[in-house]
């Protein structure tokens, strides 16, 4: 990637698409190690990059904040979220863009709360699905027929496209396409379902055994794996077990089992759930293959940065939303709320701990695939360099061209924590992040190096006092074994760096 005296970019311009999917496990994509068709996605890592140590914060919300904003979502007041408030000096990607000369496009879920309108707050010049609702993933036509979500915001991000080419070639663009895919309820078109229907009889145990395998294989993980943990029951459920098992039937379950120990009526439940889950991401992949197709058609995918990634691990939340659950329907219809579970969510996140919310790598490592054919010469190979989602802002600042003398921060803002990724997409090793932080909903954890220190949120496990947890990630991965006890003085420098974090991330504005 060559560079002007400015140190910004030289030649041509890269268009971005920045994919974000919902909720999906770390071991989902076919190039990750999953058994779900993704030839799309996996189209986009042989002609790019797959990082194996990329982090988001561990839910959708405080993810998109920290994508957008460039800063931990404390920083900006969206963790916990204050919807009223807003930092007079937060910025978003497209306003760094647009002042760059790019044009901005927004489509799908929006869900950042503080920022309620996406194109006068947010700065993008066309914007849809900022209002949608995750009740469902059937959207009801004018004509009284029903689109699939993926589908629907795919048609958004076409038009567009279209309209971009019409009115706009020669122009850079920044599209931001955020599916609600494979988000709960588990929906999907019968087609899809019927494809995976059989796929998943052999169950959790078997199947993330599998993804693990080929993952060594592939060279993305170089640990054991995780022990499945029965003991860790799905959000939200138990306060409302004895309601929702009316409607959900026998089959349902709360906790990672075994598979073995489970009935035959319970088996076939809990594969038809998963096998729903993976037609959702299959659909969404195809959705993806008709955006690459329209920007080869206008000559602009070698030219086209797209990062494509997850804004948190699969989830094991299990509730009943919406118009509720007829368990009379086929299961995966409108008319259902099923939610993937702990059992099948240990799989997706596989071969990880723990599950969305948590901070734990199975709720905070995303897959990410960068692919940019005429910017970056790597073809198929792995990047082991950590890095997070607040990394994305200074990479597009400096794809785009901003110059940060020419473009200062605004007044007041604390300085962007986060770095640029450009040298990481051309060779291993190039970027090293002082530290990567962690604080959701009392779920709290510090990335330094290989080193990891980890506390649980007592409401997860109903315990008052759970204490921190440190793991070397070099050799341990999976957060298994616990060197708290062993290590105390390293653990104790591990806490006082995450509090010192604390301190410098929270805002606190005057309610």
């Amino acid at each position: 990637m060559a560079t002007n005296e400015t140190g910004t970019l030289a030649g041509k311009r890269p268009n971005v698409m920045l994919v974000v999917m919902d909720d999906m496990g770390f071991s989902d994509l076919g190039c990750y190690g999953g058994e779900i068709e993704t030839p799309n996605v996996n189209r986009l890592a042989r002609n790019g990059v797959r990082f194996t140590q990329f982090c988001n914060t561990g839910r959708c919300w405080p993810t998109r904040a920290g994508i957008l904003t460039g800063y931990y979502p404390p920083q900006v007041c969206m963790d916990p979220p204050r919807p009223v408030f807003r930092p007079a000096w937060q910025r978003m990607i497209p306003h760094y863009m647009g002042a760059a000369g790019y044009r901005n496009y927004h489509s799908g879920k929006w869900h950042v709360f503080n920022t309620p309108d996406p194109e006068a707050d947010g700065g993008f010049d066309k914007s849809w699905g900022y209002d949608i609702e995750q009740f469902h993933h059937f959207f009801h036509q004018e004509d009284g027929s029903t689109t699939f979500s993926a589908t629907a915001i795919t048609d958004h991000a076409l038009e567009c496209l279209q309209e971009h080419q019409a009115d706009h070639k020669g122009t850079p663009f920044f599209h931001y396409v955020c599916y609600t895919t494979p988000h709960f309820p588990v929906q999907a078109e019968q087609v899809d379902i019927d494809k995976y229907m059989d796929r998943y009889d052999e169950g959790w145990d078997v199947m993330r055994k599998r993804r693990w395998e080929r993952m060594r294989e592939m060279g993305i993980v170089n640990c054991e794996l995780s022990e499945r943990e029965p003991d860790v029951p799905a959000p939200h459920y138990l306060a409302h077990k004895e309601e929702w098992d009316k409607q959900y039937g026998p089959g349902e379950i709360e906790y990672a089992v075994p598979w073995d120990s489970l009935n035959d009526e319970s088996k076939r439940f809990q594969s038809t759930k998963m096998a729903i889950h993976a037609a959702m991401v299959d659909r969404t992949d195809r959705e993806l293959g008709r955006l690459l197709d329209q920007l080869e058609s206008m000559n602009e995918l070698d030219d086209t940065l797209i990062l494509f990634l997850s804004d948190n691990g699969a989830s094991a939340e299990m509730m009943i939303r919406g118009q509720g659950h007829d368990p009379d329907a086929p299961a995966g219809s409108e008319m259902t709320h099923l939610c993937l579970g702990p059992g099948w969510s240990t799989c997706s996140n596989a071969p990880f701990r723990r599950h969305k919310i948590w901070v734990h790598e199975g709720g905070v490592a995303t897959p990410l695939v960068a692919s940019w054919p005429n910017g970056v010469t790597a073809r198929g190979e792995l990047r082991h360099d950590m890095g997070h989602v607040i990394d994305f802002l200074p990479t597009l600042m400096e794809v785009a061209g901003v110059c940060p003398e020419d473009n200062p921060l605004p007044e007041g803002a604390p300085p962007l924590p986060g770095k640029s990724l450009l040298p990481s997409l051309e060779k291993d090793g190039s970027v090293t992040p002082d530290h990567i932080y962690f604080h959701h909903e009392g779920n709290r954890a510090l990335r330094v190096g290989d080193w990891k220190l980890v506390n649980e949120s007592k409401v997860n496990r109903g315990t008052n006092d759970n204490p921190w947890a440190l793991y070397n990630l070099a050799t341990d991965r999976c957060e298994m074994v616990d060197l708290s006890a062993e290590m105390p003085e390293k653990c104790k420098e591990m806490q006082a760096r995450w509090q010192a974090c604390e301190d410098r991330y929270r805002n606190h504005p005057e309610a």
